[in-house]
């Protein structure tokens, strides 16, 4: 856990707010919590940010002049990851993958893209089901033709030095719950490429803290969820130096949730994005904390946190609700 180790690049808001959710938490017969990973503070803040501090300290570190990525459409991971290389002068590559298939003008011009265009990325999109890692080394071959020296971040930011910054995330939500005196009996996230999740699983190993976490996925099914997270976490518990603390029973994923497939949304997602909105003012997002949250309202009048204090991870990505203008106005009258 000694985090110093690793080259880092701090431009995070840190600490963000541990804060109570009462009016959501009443209507759900639970105590309720947020942490509130939407206020990192980078181009509108949301988890990543957390991650690419570590990516861009090893960028820096290996005297990259190029970041590589990619993304799904209006992925929150890209906006954060070409603001991130801006704040150090590194211009960005991106790949934007149709994976939803929505060729909706509010879909592929607003929101998130229109936020990476302001902040000057190079955006190519292509089709969905494209070999997205083969896209990227084709990319970064082209800037190493070019003179340059590129550094590729996975999608989500998703390897092992991205999962430190949930490491990192794991000892602050555990040392802000000790000052309040606060028992967290769970933790529920969005899991999806992996990071976040397996990160907070490695860093509460590490620490050998003992709270349950429940990602609600938002893509894979979830054998296949909890073996990618399984084994990220894994992977980053040995780079930590906590080999051999990660146990399988700390993965749960609940991918019930996920609805006609990625990026798609219901009418669950948009009653969750409501509720959270008109109890709380808390602005989710359509894809992950949207989604998230549709299973916690679900499972919390199932009566499954009965008894328990519940802190739900904030991942953010409300930048990306206008991207769906024409799915969320309709059907919220």
């Amino acid at each position: 856990m000694h985090l110093a180790r690793f080259p880092r690049a701090r431009f995070a808001h840190l600490p963000t707010p541990l804060e109570p959710l009462p009016r959501l938490g009443a209507e759900l017969g639970i105590d309720l919590w947020v942490k509130r990973d939407d206020c990192t503070g980078l181009a509108g803040g949301g988890n990543k940010t957390r991650k690419l501090e570590f990516l861009l300290g090893e960028a820096l570190a290996l005297g990259a002049d190029t970041l590589v990525t990619q993304g799904a459409v209006q992925s929150n991971h890209v906006r954060q990851t070409i603001a991130a290389g801006v704040r150090f002068g590194l211009p960005t590559e991106v790949i934007l993958e149709e994976r939803t298939g929505s060729k909706a003008s509010d879909y592929v011009g607003n929101g998130n893209v229109l936020l990476d265009k302001l902040m000057g990325a190079s955006i190519r999109f292509v089709p969905g089901g494209t070999d997205m890692n083969e896209e990227l080394e084709a990319t970064a071959e082209i800037v190493r033709r070019r003179g340059g020296r590129p550094y590729v971040i996975p999608g989500g930011g998703s390897n092992t030095v991205g999962a430190l910054g949930y490491v990192d995330c794991a000892r602050e939500l555990v040392v802000q719950a000790d000052a309040l005196d606060l028992k967290i009996d769970r933790l529920v996230t969005a899991t999806g490429s992996a990071g976040t999740h397996a990160g907070l699983v490695a860093g509460f190993a590490a620490l050998s803290v003992d709270i349950p976490i429940l990602g609600f996925g938002v893509r894979a099914p979830k054998v296949k969820q909890e073996e990618n997270v399984f084994n990220l976490a894994v992977a980053t518990a040995e780079t930590i130096g906590a080999a051999g603390r990660v146990k399988r029973e700390a993965v749960v994923a609940d991918c019930d949730y996920v609805g006609e497939g990625y990026g798609l949304v219901d009418q669950g997602v948009i009653d969750a994005l409501a509720l959270a909105a008109r109890t709380e003012g808390l602005l989710l997002d359509p894809v992950y904390s949207g989604k998230a949250m549709k299973g916690l309202i679900d499972q919390a009048r199932k009566g499954r946190f009965k008894n328990e204090r519940v802190v739900f991870l904030h991942t953010g990505g409300a930048q990306g609700l206008f991207g769906y203008q024409s799915v969320l106005e309709p059907a919220l009258g």
